[in-house]
């Protein structure tokens, strides 16, 4: 039986799964759409890697990362719940020894983190602008009527990219159109969009950060070979793209959970976590001023976690209480 880690990284638009061995092999590795319903993701996640990895591994570490790192720790037991900048850093110090500079663009977000000496020195989060995110390129490849996979095959035939204001989505989107009616060539006009969200993450997300090589670029936007092309005409120097760019959150919290569980027996509930039934709900605690948003978790009707207070009044409490 193979000994394994399992990691779990729950965004907004993607839910990444990854199980790897004891020696760093990458056995399995999901990417599925959260579509609003993390819960949901995660078993349908859980179902399949089950499924895949039968029973000749055996699972002895589990983490979570992700905005619904919290939620997805409770539905699976997890060993370690750490954030996203953590996760992104333990992943590239491990494929990627000696980088000093990670460009992360997902769906709906966006973040640089700076290395020096496999430590993390500073960091930044752009969770505002839609114009530097995969969610502003899938609206203007559907705008433009192509394909987004083939967004940036087109964008490497251009000559002479036209320049496109990229600070703000709803400009860059109206100046596109006008570029359009102009008659500029289509690969033209797509090269000038993966110029103008570059700009635009290194005007907003990289402004004051010392961008050094070797420079990793992941995410699912990695895989936009426009936008590789245009950072690197940016910075000057080449970006690295690893094998598993778009679930390096999930593969950082599997070295996390090897971490944790050396002298721990892992709590993970087993993939029979995907057949468990899960309601997550919320409440306005009224016991003081601050009226905390408390977050609780059902499991068959069993409170199981509830977090949000800033006191601890309701997390510290007993939770194995039914709920008639």
């Amino acid at each position: 039986m193979k000994n394994a880690y399992l990691g779990v990284d729950v965004g907004s638009v993607s839910t990444n799964l990854v199980v790897m061995d004891e020696n760093g092999e990458i056995l399995q590795n999901l990417y599925i759409r959260t579509m609003g319903q993390p819960v949901k993701a995660v078993q349908e996640g859980l179902k399949e890697l089950g499924s895949l990895i039968g029973d000749d591994v055996q699972i002895k570490g589990v983490g979570t990362t992700g905005s619904a790192r919290n939620l997805t720790s409770v539905l699976i037991g997890a060993d370690v719940v750490k954030n996203e900048i953590t996760a992104h850093a333990v992943a590239v110090s491990q494929l990627v020894p000696g980088a000093q500079t990670i460009i992360e663009i997902g769906g709906q977000d966006s973040k640089i983190i700076i290395m020096r000496d496999g430590v993390v020195t500073d960091f930044a989060m752009n969770t505002v602008c839609a114009a530097g995110t995969g969610s502003f390129l899938d609206q203007q490849a559907a705008r433009l009527n192509i394909p987004i996979e083939r967004f940036g095959e087109l964008a490497l035939k251009s000559k002479n990219p036209v320049r496109i204001a990229g600070r703000c989505a709803v400009f860059a989107e109206s100046d596109m159109v006008h570029k359009q009616q102009l008659g500029h060539l289509l690969e033209d006009i797509i090269a000038g969009l993966s110029e103008a969200l570059v700009r635009n993450y290194l005007n907003n997300v990289g402004k004051g950060k010392e961008i050094l090589a070797p420079v990793v670029f992941q995410g699912g936007v990695a895989a936009n070979v426009g936008i590789k092309a245009a950072f690197e005409k940016a910075l000057q120097t080449e970006v690295i793209i690893p094998k598993y760019y778009n679930v390096m959150g999930a593969v950082g919290c599997c070295y996390l959970a090897m971490e944790a569980t050396k002298k721990n027996p892992t709590k993970f509930k087993g993939w029979e976590a995907a057949e468990l039934k899960f309601r997550p709900t919320s409440f306005e605690c009224r016991s003081c001023p601050n009226m905390c948003e408390v977050i609780q978790v059902y499991e068959n009707d069993v409170i199981i976690a509830r977090w949000g207070d800033r006191c601890g009044k309701w997390s510290n409490a007993s939770l194995k209480t039914e709920v008639s």
